[in-house]
């Protein structure tokens, strides 16, 4: 079987399985996805030229030695956005969204995560 750290050309290796979760109420509200990978649609809510926002994805899959990437996948503005994975512990992270744009934007933006398995020993 082929490690992680393995690669043919044209085929990628991580989770083989994953899922999809939105956001109920603002950017703020935190999310259950219980998966390796998966998509966060967050709510539509305006987010401020130069502000950021942290909400908490709850996952059971999570251990706090492990590395969560984290990215703007689709939907609105390309390139206005940082996004970044923090706060990991054992059965959660958060991920923080900064503005990065010079206007408000209520953009629905989709999030791409996985999660690579750590340990500290």
């Amino acid at each position: 079987m082929a490690s992680i750290f393995e690669a043919t050309a044209g085929k990628l290796i991580g989770p083989t399985s994953g899922g999809t979760v939105t956001q109920a109420t603002d950017k703020s509200t935190g999310v259950t996805l219980n998966a390796a990978s998966g998509q966060i649609t967050m709510d539509d809510a305006a987010l401020a030229a130069g502000a950021e926002v942290s909400f908490t994805v709850t996952n059971s899959e999570i251990a706090a030695t492990d590395v969560v990437i984290v990215n703007h996948g689709s939907a609105g503005t390309a390139g206005a956005y940082l996004v970044q994975a923090n706060t990991i512990a054992a059965g959660s992270f958060a991920i923080t969204v900064s503005n990065v744009s010079a206007g408000s934007l209520g953009e629905a933006i989709v999030l791409n995560f996985v999660a690579l398995k750590g340990a500290s020993s």
